[in-house]
């Protein structure tokens, strides 16, 4: 008798037992957003078509080949008139960038975006229990992190972390070190901080690979405010479902795409190889295998997996199956690396010009502004009214490294927007025409001649003035 009765209570234990670790355990890892903040420049830092053109021609580097290089590369960018640059290179030191224009371009984001973010979630700074900071191409000492500590008094206890040299992928690596704290701490908030240092990596050879970056590259940065407080999850925005980093730094043509090095001359910049879309293609690949399984409904996992089957052993090599990651997500948040990388994405998740919409048009707007921009992505989402509770929004990045790393959310309730980075200008979007002027102002370029084409650097600058007036 007393073997049945032990038969019919084990289900009832069991139950019990994954109740309590669920009280206890489980419900105070997860991983909330409050609430985020994207950094918006002030307009003296916009850098149009024409202002471009003046910091190009300072640049004693370049001759005929690399203005014609340039002029394709800013046309296809995908870039529009208001994005905004570091105050060095609009002030024409981009040959002599000091200390203090890195750290006075990372103040002027700090004390602008977490202060409206302390506002906006009536949370102070002294209520923080973790903090991480992000910013690659710059490593102050103290740290960055010490830097807001000390603006912002905060407690003698918190954990921070400094990360640098991660690229553009370094925002979801502080949401997975965020993520990872919560599973071993309960009731805490954390502070990720992103953003990228343009001041002293304006690169002014004339090397092709590394000028690239001064077309893409633009300032920007965004803060989030998150917590594992059970108790708040009705006043979040967003939770986390899972989140995977793939990293392919092992495979030396991955390595190399994307690098900080000095070209032939000694001048510092960004490398960007020709390589570089194949390692993302096949970083990506890996990321996605392993992400699948995780957010798509079974019955589409075992949909792909029969058509790969087919494929190997019927149809062969001629017929691709494709996995439909519409079936588990409805809103895609990519990394505005420019617009091949934007095309790139689309065509491999088969995604439509609706859902890549937010990532043009946040290109078109702000730039390529390294880790951040994802952030970006998801405010205009949020400002155009997309996201409704129970959705679930994908977010991909690529970085140097090489790196792709993936995180899925679920809205918690509908996101109105209407007092983000993009509340001034979300009318004027989706734009009909992503055109930039480069071509009508600069087109007269394709047409130059060698041997008649200006040699000395101040025949060279009369020769631009005449031109552009």
């Amino acid at each position: 008798m007393g073997f049945f009765i032990v038969i019919l209570l084990l289900p009832s234990l069991f139950f019990l037992y994954h109740f309590l670790e669920w009280a206890f355990i489980k419900r105070h890892q997860d991983c909330y957003i409050l609430s985020y903040e994207c950094f918006k420049p002030s307009d003296d830092r916009k850098i149009s078509t024409q202002f471009s053109g003046e910091i190009l021609t300072r640049n004693k580097s370049l001759g005929l080949d690399e203005y014609k290089f340039l002029l394709k590369a800013g046309v296809s960018s995908g870039l529009g008139e208001q994005t905004y640059g570091p105050r060095n290179i609009l002030l024409g030191r981009e040959e002599s960038p000091t200390l203090n224009d890195s750290l006075d371009e990372m103040d002027e984001f700090f004390r602008d975006s977490v202060e409206k973010l302390f506002s906006k979630s009536q949370i102070s700074p002294h209520q923080i229990d973790i903090l991480v900071v992000n910013v690659s191409m710059f490593a102050s000492v103290p740290s960055l992190t010490s830097r807001i500590v000390n603006h912002y008094k905060m407690r003698d206890d918190i954990k921070v972390y400094n990360l640098s040299g991660m690229g553009c992928s370094a925002s979801l690596i502080s949401i997975n070190i965020v993520q990872n704290v919560f599973k071993n701490e309960k009731e805490r908030y954390a502070l990720v901080v992103t953003s990228e240092s343009l001041s002293p990596n304006w690169y002014t050879g004339h090397d092709r690979s590394m000028i690239l970056s001064n077309i893409l590259f633009r300032s920007g940065g965004s803060v989030i405010l998150l917590t594992n407080k059970w108790g708040l999850r009705k006043k979040a925005m967003l939770k986390l479902k899972c989140l995977v980093r793939t990293h392919h730094g092992a495979k030396d043509e991955s390595y190399g795409c994307c690098m900080q090095m000095e070209d032939s001359s000694g001048r510092l910049g960004f490398h960007l190889s020709k390589t570089l879309p194949t390692s993302a293609a096949r970083c990506l690949a890996n990321n996605l295998k392993e992400l699948a399984p995780k957010i798509l409904p079974t019955r589409e996992v075992v949909r792909f997996g029969v058509a790969v089957m087919v494929r190997r052993f019927i149809s062969g090599p001629n017929h691709k199956p494709v996995i439909n990651f519409k079936t588990g997500v409805q809103h895609f948040c990519l990394h505005t690396g420019g617009k091949t990388v934007i095309d790139d994405l689309g065509e491999n998740l088969k995604l439509s010009e609706y859902d890549l919409e937010p990532a043009r048009m946040t290109l078109h707007r702000f730039g390529n502004t390294s880790a951040s921009s994802l952030w970006y992505v998801l405010g205009y989402m949020e400002a155009k009214k997309r996201l409704k509770r129970g959705e679930r929004v994908l977010m991909v990045s690529f970085g140097a490294g090489f790196k792709c790393n993936s995180c899925l959310w679920e809205v918690l309730r509908d996101l109105d927007g209407c007092d983000n980075v993009w509340k001034d200008c979300i009318d004027e979007y989706p734009s009909k025409g992503l055109a930039n002027p480069y071509l009508e102002k600069f087109g007269w370029i394709q047409n130059e001649d060698f041997s008649t084409f200006p040699k000395d650097h101040e025949e060279k600058l009369n020769y631009f003035r005449e031109k552009m007036n």
